[in-house]
């Protein structure tokens, strides 16, 4: 028994860091596959070292083994937040990089970034102008093996120096702020409007899904709660584990963002999950547009709820005013719920990809088995605070037992593992 506990305790002590560490990430996509036309969407990326955040071409199925993999990327990397274009193909799959001479802004401003798929080509282009165009083997690698289409995604996780930078998560929260998207068929040379979507609802539009999977370094694993629909825009973010949310988001603060700071706009309550909601915050603007006040912290949920902490408030909206306001600041933080014990962890299911940004059909997916995987089968990193503390008082009070009954007043002493 000395022996199991002795183990135990060093698990623990290995695991706590690691587990109160966590990070979410984020993934948006279409539930349709689309073929040749153009693929638009007018974004801004998430900045940040090693924050990875993208738009991109997918085929459903690349990832099963034996099947030809199917990938078109715009990503953002690095902590001077350079664009690289990708094509990745192939079976076992190749990547097929290539870093733009151009030099824009593409964390502080919005940008339109299109792919255009056809027999011939694929082309991509930033504000309308070409930055990277394939011929011969890469189109005929896609025309053979995509025929049935491809899904447009978006998403941003956190990257390691071999890819991505050098992530740390101090840096969070962070966002990725889409605009709209639209797809223009191609057929008969020419490229024709058949959809597009403005994100207008505060709910995810139909035929959009949101990933629940390990993300391609396996640091953090996307989840539902970080894809946000806020004054228009999809907001993907990447997060702490145990503050997963929108905190901090506005779409319209970049250079170049449409939208801005007119009109007057009440502060959104603050609402803890599992508590009770903050009251509202409201500021009319003045000459220069003044902050809209933070959402009041929501009262403790009640005993017994799914160990989630309190939910961060949304920050009051911008106020009427100046070109020059700026939006409400963040609310304060919701007040924890009480904790619930955890249930052992479920079986770890397969599923995502494990190459850049690829994702699994939405159908099927599980979450992969990852290094962070342990700590999101506790349901979080709250969770994983409680099971310290309840190991920790177990160890403790064994080692007064074995203290009690030994004549020896040291004997028996465990030192009890904590989170730090």
């Amino acid at each position: 028994m000395e022996n199991f506990i002795k183990t135990l305790s060093f698990l623990l002590v290995a695991l706590c860091p690691h587990l109160c560490l966590a990070t979410g990430s984020a993934e948006l996509y279409t539930s349709a596959s689309y073929g040749y036309g153009r693929f638009e969407a007018r974004a801004r990326f998430a900045a940040g070292d090693g924050v990875v955040s993208s738009f991109f071409l997918w085929k459903v199925g690349s990832e099963q083994p034996g099947m030809f993999w199917n990938e078109l990327d715009f990503e953002k990397l690095g902590a001077d937040c350079h664009l690289e274009t990708n094509a990745i193909y192939g079976s076992p799959s190749t990547g097929h990089s290539k870093q733009p001479t151009i030099k824009a802004d593409f964390c502080g401003a919005y940008h339109t970034f299109a792919y255009e798929w056809t027999p011939d080509a694929i082309v991509w282009l930033v504000d309308g102008v070409e930055i990277r165009r394939e011929t011969g083997a890469v189109p005929l690698a896609f025309a053979q093996n995509a025929s049935s289409g491809m899904r447009l995604h978006f998403n941003v996780w956190p990257g390691d120096a071999s890819f991505g930078g050098n992530f740390s998560p101090s840096i969070l929260p962070v966002h990725e702020y889409i605009d709209w998207v639209q797809f223009s068929a191609y057929k008969n040379g020419a490229f024709t409007v058949t959809w597009r979507q403005d994100f207008a609802a505060a709910t995810a539009p139909d035929a959009w899904l949101t990933g629940s999977w390990a993300s391609p370094k396996n640091i953090s694993t996307d989840s539902p709660k970080n894809v946000n629909f806020i004054q228009g825009y999809a907001v993907l973010s990447l997060t702490a584990d145990n503050a997963l949310g929108p905190a901090g988001a506005m779409p319209g603060a970049g250079a170049g963002a449409s939208g801005g700071s007119a009109g007057a706009s009440s502060g959104s309550a603050g609402a803890s999950s599992g508590g009770a909601s903050g009251g509202s915050g409201r500021n009319s603007g003045g000459s220069s547009g003044g902050l809209g006040s933070a959402g009041t912290v929501g009262s403790a949920g009640a005993a017994g709820s799914p160990a989630a902490g309190g939910g961060l408030t949304v920050g009051g909206a911008p106020g009427t005013g100046g070109a020059a306001a700026v939006g409400g600041a963040p609310g304060a933080l919701g007040s924890a719920g009480t904790q619930a014990l955890a249930g052992a962890g479920g079986a770890l299911n397969s599923g995502g990809p494990a190459n850049t940004a690829g994702a699994p059909d939405g159908s099927t997916a599980g979450t992969k088995g990852s290094s962070c995987s342990f700590g999101r089968s506790l349901v979080g990193s709250d969770v994983s605070w409680a099971l310290c503390l309840l190991m920790s008082t177990f160890l403790h009070r064994r080692g007064r037992r074995r203290r009690s009954a030994s004549s020896n007043p040291k004997a028996g002493r465990v030192r009890s593992p904590e989170c730090a």
